[in-house]
């Protein structure tokens, strides 16, 4: 496995590993469970890491807004009226300092449990990634475990204005908390006066029902009415936000996923990665990021190491399965991003996105082949995928308040079918898995420690080779392209199409003078089915190649002093 390519693994502990067999539409989490931290265990973290898995993404372990009482331990109850589904949205943070109860087996000791599970990966060989939610917080939020010393959100703010530097939130004075949802009645009814701004920049007291109204808009000295800027002397919120990034990084985590980080301004970015870097220089952060005009800012001026390729690769890679796109439109993305392409993160799933089996997308795990392979090898960024993917996980049925969207629900109670009977009481075996979903998950296997394990996906160039040959494939549903490393190179090529290929491909002369390939008869070996082949790589010479219906192959061939070896 190569230290330079990152294969991420997203994973919701309270899904995770939760083994209830039949979920209540709506259940609580006596009725249908919850996954705990410590049923991620070394075999579960061994089964991962030998998938190709390098860091591990625990997603929703900070406390959270939820509907389950825990007032017997200490924490105050949340408003239920002002939470998304009985479990809540990770995303709505009560307390950036705590670990969310739901995990622990024993509330009191949930903490020690999540540093212990932190421990375990890294035995197991990976490294550890945690959400970072720096736009916005629960409305009811409150820290009673932070550390002596550390004022709370809001604590001190002058709610009588707007906009004020000092401010954690923005006020929209004089009014009361007026959604367009049921605050309840009497004394269970939640009242919020002034009321604050929404997190998804709703700057009204009355946010509608598809706004984030759970959660609140965090000030970090920007007045959203002008646009103007405040940041000397340096504002309450950043040194508030800072101390949180130091608190988990200090206990072991090894990166940052920063949800919707192009909603907090880039210079707050600069000044904290920096400082964080500087006490713990081997940690990453990866930004949530949907706007291409501030890749730059983020990466060269926020310091941020990697970015989500959302809105160029995975959009075009789904409109490819669903036959709305070109297979060649893969070409523009990779120019688009082209100086930064090797710091995007490319993905077919997370927990945001539709499950790419589900009927909303490819409508059959089988059909993903050609898109795991593009995203995961087409350069040297990470590649993400989420816990179930590799199972071919559809996301079927409505759980509660999440609808039959396609969606793993992040709001409800529930179990994931693929995910409990791969689980299987902790084996962690295939017995209980379809012949479709075994396969399935070898092949991802397969793809995923190519990845990591070629030299040339890892740390190689890319050259694409649909400029020549446009008339030699369908552009529609083939496309092809070499990685290269120092003396190996990969023929990487994958139809969307649910016909058989048999394309006669173009070597151009500008990839053997930029690579520095030499022509000659090699000796190549496939890296999906193991097969061997004896094939010219000239550019006067083509090159056959034939792919499965919703398939791919990689063929590779090793330049010696015979020119023949693999």
């Amino acid at each position: 496995m190569n230290a330079n390519k990152i294969i991420i693994y997203q994973l919701l502990p309270r899904l995770f590993t939760n083994t209830c067999e039949h979920n209540i539409y709506n259940g609580t989490i006596e009725q249908n469970g919850v996954g705990k931290l410590n049923d991620i265990d070394a075999r579960v973290l061994k089964s991962i890491h030998d998938l190709g898995v390098t860091h591990v993404w625990y997603t929703g372990v900070i406390e959270h807004a939820t509907k389950t009482d825990y007032s017997a331990y200490g924490i105050k109850s949340s408003n239920p009226h002002v939470v998304k589904g009985n479990a809540g949205s990770p995303y709505a943070i009560r307390d950036y300092y705590d670990v969310d109860p739901d995990l622990a087996e024993s509330v009191p000791n949930r903490l020690a449990e999540y540093k212990q599970l932190i421990a375990r990966t890294h035995e197991a060989g990976m490294k550890v990634i945690m959400d970072f939610v720096p736009n916005h917080v629960a409305r009811e939020y409150h820290s009673d475990a932070a550390p002596a010393g550390v004022k709370d959100l809001g604590e001190g703010d002058n709610t009588g204005m707007f906009f004020s530097p000092g401010n954690n939130f923005y006020y929209i004075t004089g009014q009361e908390f007026a959604p367009h949802i049921d605050l309840g009645q009497g004394a269970g009814a939640y009242h919020e006066f002034p009321a604050k701004a929404t997190g998804n920049d709703c700057y009204s007291a009355s946010p509608g029902v598809n706004d984030w109204y759970e959660t609140a808009k965090l000030n970090y000295g920007v007045d959203p009415w002008n646009g103007s800027k405040h940041f000397d002397p340096i504002p309450s919120t950043w040194h508030k936000m800072l101390d949180i990034l130091k608190y988990w990084a200090g206990m072991g985590v090894d990166g940052y996923r920063c949800d919707m980080a192009h909603m907090v301004p880039v210079e707050f970015w600069r000044w904290a990665i920096a400082q964080v870097k500087a006490l713990h220089p081997g940690i990453i952060f990866i930004a949530e990021i949907y706007n291409v005009g501030l890749y730059h800012s983020y990466l060269g001026d926020g310091g941020f190491d990697y970015l989500y390729d959302k809105v160029t690769l995975y959009d075009t890679l789904c409109n490819i399965l669903q036959s709305k796109q070109m297979a060649s439109d893969i070409t523009g993305c990779w120019q688009t991003v082209d100086d930064i392409k090797d710091h995007m993160l490319n993905f077919l799933e997370n927990h945001d996105e539709q499950r790419i089996a589900s009927y909303q997308k490819a409508g059959d795990a089988s059909h993903v082949l050609p898109a795991l392979v593009v995203s995961a090898t087409l350069t040297t960024c990470p590649f993400m995928l989420y816990a179930g993917q590799e199972l071919g996980e559809k996301g079927m049925g409505a759980q509660g308040y999440s609808g039959d969207d396609g969606r793993t629900s992040i709001f409800d109670y529930c179990s994931v079918p693929t995910l409990r009977r791969w689980y299987n009481g902790g084996k962690c075996n295939l017995s209980r898995l379809s012949p479709a979903e075994r396969q399935l998950r070898h092949t991802y296997q397969q793809v995923l420690k190519i990845a990591t394990s070629e030299k040339a996906i890892a740390m190689g160039e890319l050259f694409d080779l649909m400029y020549v040959n446009m008339g030699n494939l369908d552009p529609g549903k083939h496309y092809v392209y070499l990685r290269h490393y120092n003396a190996e190179t990969l023929v990487v090529a994958v139809n969307f199409g649910g016909n058989a290929a048999h394309i006669d491909i173009d070597l151009p002369e500008h990839a053997f003078d930029y690579l520095h390939l030499a022509s000659g008869t090699y000796k190549m070996k496939e890296l999906l089915t193991k097969q061997e082949r004896e094939a010219k790589i000239a550019s006067e010479s083509k090159l056959h190649l034939d792919i499965e219906p919703h398939g791919a192959v990689i063929w590779k061939f090793k330049a010696s002093r015979e020119k023949n070896e693999l």
